[in-house]
């Protein structure tokens, strides 16, 4: 196996290992809401939304490979030391505004601070876990 294959394989396990822990780190926050009983219950536009488990790992997983996507698009364009400045610029921004959802989200004070740590929880977990992964 060459240098570079090896290289390629190291840099694909740490990108899964980095989706795969943002996601896995969404279900702490839940999972605590959970066992202390929070009704994990939002109203948008009418409409009464139970935030189940699997919306949680399901949006982790999405917001997780679209930043993963946006990474990869830009060290194409940019290189990856560049490449890395940006994306973490971009990531960091889309958190913070992530954060707006849940904090003016029609929902009890409770279920609005177990939105937010999912949010953050996902975001410290993706945000190093990639930056590491496409290390130069």
């Amino acid at each position: 196996m060459t240098t570079t294959n090896l290289a390629v394989r190291r840099r694909g396990g740490a990108i899964a290992l980095a989706i795969a822990g943002a996601t896995a780190a969404a279900a702490v926050p839940w999972a605590v809401a959970e066992i202390a009983g929070a009704d994990l219950e939002v109203t948008t536009g009418g409409w009464t939304m139970d935030v189940g488990l699997p919306m949680v790992l399901g949006a982790a997983l999405v917001v997780s490979l679209a930043g993963w996507g946006l990474l990869t698009l830009l060290q194409r364009r940019l290189g990856d030391a560049r490449a890395r400045r940006v994306w973490t610029i971009v990531a960091v921004t889309v958190l913070l505004l992530s954060l707006g959802g849940p904090l003016s989200a029609d929902a009890t004070t409770a279920t609005r601070v177990y939105l937010a740590h999912m949010h953050v929880a996902v975001g410290l977990a993706l945000i190093p876990g990639l930056r590491w992964a496409v290390r130069p």
